[in-house]
């Protein structure tokens, strides 16, 4: 799960999830919705992964800011815990 402007503006914002990349018309998302997007238990935690490999656990109750459109190169991603 990457997060800025609304879809109305024409952004496009992709959120990679475990290797799968989905479309996502919003500037923000939030981890429940990271969750419900990559159908991750909820029994484990949600981890974002930066552009140099770092691993963050991500809270529960956190909301996370996108970039519009593709990435080139390496991106942040999340996976499950």
């Amino acid at each position: 799960m990457q997060v800025q402007a609304e879809s109305h503006r024409g952004q496009k914002y992709f959120v990679e999830i475990e290797g799968v990349e989905y479309e996502w018309h919003r500037e923000t998302i939030t981890v429940a919705q990271v969750r419900e997007l990559g159908n991750l238990p909820k029994d484990l935690p949600v981890i974002e992964v930066d552009p140099e490999n770092n691993e963050r656990t991500l809270a529960e109750d956190e909301v996370i800011t996108l970039k519009p459109g593709h990435r080139f190169g390496k991106k942040v991603r999340y996976k499950r815990g």
